[in-house]
Formats: structure tokens, C-alpha cells, sequence
């Protein structure tokens, strides 16, 4: 029964490659890098072929998942000096992303397609001797051909949500052979691990989230504290806000400025007499103008990250008597929370599992997360457990608990505390993922 699944999944994804290019040439239009080496996708290269099996392959599909790669990616080029990455991505953000990961003799490619000529031409041409992939891919064509290979495939901080496992479950014929073809599966949590076994697939260890173990950029922290420091009023922030999300979030800040006998919810902070500052950082670059745009119909002025002055101080003149400051820029998540005073966590107040709420507390910048936080269930438990965070049912009870920690000065510095003490104890993933790694790097 699997093998004739494969197959036609097969024929389906040959099928579907003229779709694959329409789908690109319209994300390209506003995100112009998906128009980038386009071929690669479909195993076709620019690069010289390998001779020999000597890369270790990456695959980091997106944003967030090249951020927890370039955590591993500095551990294994410490233990294992002149050691050739070939890094992959499926988004135009991720690929951006990995540029800075990559030194000299790596390769960057775009993930291929998952049509058996594609996958086929991809390892024929790189001969990669492992592969890890991070947190959530499984590709069947690339899991089997790397089977038919003999090379290790390695699942590295592996995630799987009940809403994923149920899917996979759904099309057990393709994703039961798929996960049980993994050579070894290195889980985040006990419940990850329990789903990947109920998916099929062989657990390794459970090692914890290696995005307790990244790097935060010192140089931010402290210039978002500065730019702290030097402004008069609290600053709530939207975090990685998502499609429907900010009109919930801008209706409810008019509501609230409305119950309290404010002037116009137009009108400047300083003339409301409003006491915090707004700040909106959208998930995904793309939507930054219509981000913009969708705060301009409520009738609100907008300063843009990409406008200030840093050498000024960040958001001076102009900017300061905007209503809403947008944050369009990329890396600069740490910058973000150190500016602020609280955080409310994007993709949590719509369906969509949430975002990582790991940088925040190591930022000291307490969280507000909605309901849905199924892609971080345990991160989220944990962090609330800790004080780092607070839990509520909506967009309306979210606003009004981050302007209740901004008030509470006691309050607020017990939950700063809580979660950097909550990102400290949870560091440790690297070194044991890195020590499992050894049985596939001699």
C-alpha cells in the first residue's frame, strides 16, 4: 500500500510543477527572492557537482528554523573544524537568513521540489553524507531517497503539534513509511516525542528547544534599552502579529482609549493622554506595507523602524508623535524586546499555533499569549508556569493584561525576572544534540 501511495503522490508532485512556478511568480511580487535561482528547486544547478560525499546537509525551511540551524550549525563547526555545510531553504526569508550562516566551501541551494527527477538530481549532484532537518520537514521523496542512499537523515530539534500529528496520521500510507525511514528523531519535549512515535518514527532523545541556547545580540539589547531609557511613556509591542490580527489588536486599543473618556483615537499619544507607546512587528516582511496601510484606515499615524535615526536615538522627532510605530525590519527581535515593556505574542490570538515566546525571556520582556499556542505548547506551559508569561482568551482581555503589567511596576519586574530565569534553566539542548550527532560524524 505504500509503495502505490508513494507513487501517486509522486505523480501528483511531477504534476504539480507548473503550479510550483505560478505560486513563486506570485509571492515573488512581493518578496522578490523566490524569484531567485528558481531552477534549484527543481534539481537543476549553477554550483559545481560534488565528487565525493563530503557535505553535511541542512535543511532550515524557514525563519525560524535557520535561527535554531545557525545555533547547531556554531557548536558542530567547533567540534568539527573545516566541516562543509550544504544548507537548504523553502522560503525566501529562510534563505535569507542562512546567508550569514554559510563560510567559505558551503553551499546554499533552495530545498528541491519533491518529485523523484528533483530529489534524485539534488543528491546526485551534492552527495551529501548527512542530513539533518530542522523541527518539522518530512518530504517522503526525500526521505526515501535518502534511504535508497544509505545516508543518515536526522529529524534535530524535532516539534510535532496534534493538529500536525493528526494529519499525518490522515495519510498514514506516505507518512508512516516517511518517518519511520529517519534514522533517528531528536525531540524537543516528552509529548513531541510521544506524537513522533505514535507518527512512526524512531526518538533518539528528548534534548530540549536549542533556541534557549542562541545567542542574543548584545549590541541590540542595549541599544533597545537606551532607546528605552530615554522615552517617557511604557511601550506595548505586537509580536510577530499575523494576517487578522492587528485589527484586532487596533480595535481593541480604541476601545480601551474610548472607555476612557479619551479625546479622538486619532489624536497623538501625548494629546490623549495616553500612557504607553504602541509598537507593531509584523511575522512576515511581505505584509509590511499592508500593515501599514491598515493602521493608516483607523486613522493613525505611522512611523516606520526604517526611518529612525539611530545615532539620534532611535525613535526621535517625528517619529514621537506617531500613534503607532512599525517595526519593518529583519534580526532585530532583540532590539524590539528590549524596547519594550511587554509583548503580545503573534499568531496565538488567530488559530495559528503561535510564535516562539524563548527570545522574549531571554530579553526580560514579559508575554501575553491568546489561546492557540500549539506549535509551542510546552515552551508556552513552561513560561506561564514560571511567571514569564500570562495566558487569556482573547484580543480584548490580552490589551488590557499587558496595560495591567505595564502599571504594576512590582508586578512587572517579578515577571522580567521570571523569565530569564525561565531561559536559563532551559539551555543545554546544544550540547546534547551535538552529542548524539557523533554516531553520524566520526
Amino acid at each position: 500500500m505504500s509503495a502505490v501511495a508513494l507513487k501517486l503522490y509522486s505523480l501528483l508532485m511531477c504534476c504539480g510543477q507548473p503550479l510550483l512556478r505560478r505560486k513563486l511568480a506570485r509571492r515573488a511580487r512581493q518578496e522578490p527572492g523566490y524569484l531567485e535561482a528558481v531552477e534549484e528547486r527543481f534539481g537543476r544547478y549553477t554550483q559545481p557537482a560534488e565528487t565525493r560525499s563530503e557535505l553535511v546537509w541542512v535543511h532550515a525551511v524557514s525563519l525560524g528554523e535557520t535561527r535554531a540551524a545557525a545555533v547547531l550549525l556554531k557548536a558542530l563547526r567547533e567540534r568539527h573544524p573545516g566541516l562543509r555545510i550544504l544548507l537548504t531553504h523553502g522560503t525566501a526569508t529562510g534563505r535569507a537568513e542562512g546567508v550569514a550562516l554559510l563560510q567559505p566551501g558551503d553551499v546554499q541551494v533552495w530545498q528541491p521540489w519533491d518529485s523523484p527527477g528533483a530529489v534524485a538530481r539534488f543528491f546526485e549532484h551534492f552527495k551529501p553524507r548527512l542530513g539533518l532537518l530542522m523541527e518539522t520537514e518530512i518530504w517522503p521523496n526525500l526521505v526515501a531517497a535518502a534511504k535508497a542512499r544509505a545516508m543518515p537523515l536526522v529529524l534535530v530539534n524535532g516539534r510535532l503539534s496534534e493538529k500536525s500529528l493528526k494529519q499525518a496520521l490522515r495519510m498514514s500510507p506516505l507518512s508512516v513509511p516517511a518517518y519511520a525511514a529517519l534514522s533517528a528523531v531528536y525531540a524537543q519535549t516528552d509529548d513531541d516525542a510521544r506524537r513522533f512515535r505514535q507518527a512512526g518514527a524512531a526518538v533518539g532523545g528528548v534534548f530540549g528547544n536549542l533556541k534557549f541556547d542562541a545567542s542574543l545580540d548584545d549590541a541590540q539589547q542595549e541599544k533597545g534599552k537606551a532607546w528605552r531609557r530615554a522615552l517617557a511613556l511604557p511601550v506595548m509591542m505586537f509580536a510577530s502579529s499575523r494576517e487578522g490580527e492587528e485589527e484586532q489588536f487596533l480595535q481593541q486599543l480604541k476601545a480601551m482609549a474610548q472607555s476612557e473618556n479619551a479625546p479622538a483615537a486619532d489624536a497623538p499619544p501625548q494629546e490623549t493622554g495616553s500612557r504607553f507607546r504602541i509598537l507593531l512587528v509584523p511575522r512576515h516582511p511581505q505584509r509590511f506595507n499592508e500593515v501599514e496601510a491598515l493602521v493608516r484606515q483607523h486613522g493613525l499615524r505611522v512611523s516606520r523602524r526604517s526611518g529612525w535615526d539611530d545615532a539620534a536615538g532611535g525613535p526621535t522627532g517625528e517619529a514621537l508623535q506617531a500613534d503607532v510605530w512599525l517595526g519593518d525590519s529583519l534580526g532585530e527581535m532583540a532590539l524590539y524586546y528590549a524596547m519594550s515593556d511587554v509583548a503580545l505574542l503573534g499568531g496565538s490570538f488567530a488559530p495559528l499555533g503561535g510564535q516562539n515566546l524563548i527570545e522574549a525571556a531571554a530579553c526580560g520582556c514579559p508575554v501575553v499569549m491568546g489561546p492557540h499556542t500549539f506549535n509551542f505548547t510546552e515552551a508556552a506551559e513552561l513560561a506561564v508556569e514560571a511567571g514569564a508569561a500570562r495566558r487569556v482568551v482573547d484580543m480584548e482581555q490580552g490589551v488590557r493584561t499587558a496595560r495591567k503589567w505595564m502599571d504594576r511596576p512590582d508586578a512587572h519586574a517579578a515577571a522580567v525576572a521570571a523569565g530569564l530565569a525561565f531561559a536559563d534553566r532551559n539551555r543545554g539542548a546544544t550540547a546534547r544534540t551535538l552529542a548524539a550527532l557523533q554516531v553520524f560524524l566520526p
